[in-house]
């Protein structure tokens, strides 16, 4: 199985810094709240504290009573991010261990532990949940306050996802991750759904990182071309494009979203049945027995493309299209537009141009 630095065809780091938006510019602001408004907002799903990139809840019972024992001490704690949603929800960029532990202990699903002898007071807390502990324990507890920062939703999408990468000190997220937590929904889950297809993953090979969400970027990036259209990538900027793609496909009709499914995955059908293990891969024009590694920018060209024919119209003119793919792969120009520089406006519009030119050509 590949791993992400093993697939070729698409830009690393898209990120270039703040572009073109200023230095000053302010996209935070910041807010106070209570643990308590914060558990009741958490309990009334407000927050978002388990989007699909987030690790399982990992603190260990110790962690989670020393987090309840500081505010017992009245220690402050560190700041929060947290991001607005597009719906007025709020995502947990950073901080999803601690909330998850204010919203467990204040439910008595926690009981403090490890503290005997710790501090002054604390084997008065060892063992103890929330109901049990004195009246003005539990107030102060429930008083702490949490210094918010929040990441406006109107924020430029580079801003967002350059903010959200910089402040999140757990493991690194990659940007789909990042997409996935601020347009959590029907298109995120449209998302989940064609990566977990059977035609997707036999088309692939099952070589792109589910983990790291790289399988669900090369869908986006379908949906983006297929339902947007190349010709209206005008900026360069990915990132927006892309989740201004996740905008559209939550916008659809579930018969939309449905028929949308039905042509990504007969586009995944016909190209493994052209070439096999080869498929999305530079090596389906060579004759190597080994096959190269998924390209992403093959991927979204033949998705697309292939998605605006039937099945069977494809499978009548398959041999002339596998002929077309080939020829066009040996062709420097459309070889270089899948390679270098694939997120530029002229590496997109060389590709899709070329591989539309051709097939409409073996269609006439």
């Amino acid at each position: 199985m590949d791993h992400d630095n093993d697939v070729e065809g698409i830009d690393q780091g898209s990120s270039t810094g703040w572009g073109e938006y200023p230095l000053d510019a302010v996209f935070v602001r910041t807010e106070t709240r209570s643990v308590n408004e914060v558990v009741q907002r958490i309990n009334k799903e407000r927050y978002v504290l388990d989007p699909d990139f987030q690790r399982d809840f990992v603190w260990p019972a110790l962690k989670q009573s020393k987090l309840i024992e500081s505010c017992i001490m009245r220690i402050p704690l560190p700041v929060f991010y947290v991001a607005e949603a597009l719906d007025g929800k709020i995502i947990v960029v950073d901080g999803l261990q601690r909330l998850t532990t204010f919203a467990r202990f204040l439910g008595d699903d926690l009981r403090l532990t490890g503290l005997m002898g710790d501090s002054v007071g604390s084997n008065a807390l060892d063992g103890k949940v929330f109901s049990e502990l004195p009246l003005n324990l539990q107030e102060r507890v429930q008083d702490t306050q949490l210094t918010m920062y929040i990441l406006d939703a109107k924020a430029p999408e580079r801003a967002r996802l350059d903010i959200f990468e910089r402040v999140n000190s757990g493991e690194p997220l990659t940007r789909q991750q990042m997409r996935n937590a601020l347009y959590n929904g029907a298109a995120t889950q449209w998302l989940k759904s064609a990566a977990e297809s059977n035609s997707f993953r036999s088309a692939t090979g099952q070589s792109l990182n589910a983990k790291t969400m790289r399988d669900r970027e090369a869908i986006n990036r379908f949906c983006a071309f297929k339902l947007i259209g190349w010709k209206q990538y005008t900026t360069g900027d990915m990132d927006r494009f892309l989740a201004d793609s996740l905008k559209k496909l939550a916008g659809l009709t579930n018969k939309e979203r449905t028929d949308l499914l039905a042509s990504f995955e007969q586009a995944m059908i016909i190209n493994r049945e052209l070439f096999k293990d080869h498929a999305f891969r530079k090596s389906m024009a060579t004759k190597m027995a080994n096959r190269s590694v998924l390209n992403i920018s093959l991927f979204e060209v033949c998705a697309v493309t292939m998605s605006n024919y039937d099945l069977s119209t494809l499978r009548a003119n398959s041999e002339k299209i596998k002929s077309a793919l080939i020829d066009l792969l040996h062709e420097e120009d459309f070889v270089r537009s899948i390679t270098y520089s694939t997120n530029s406006t002229i590496a997109v519009r060389k590709r899709f141009a070329f591989l539309e030119n051709k097939i409409s050509q073996v269609m006439a």
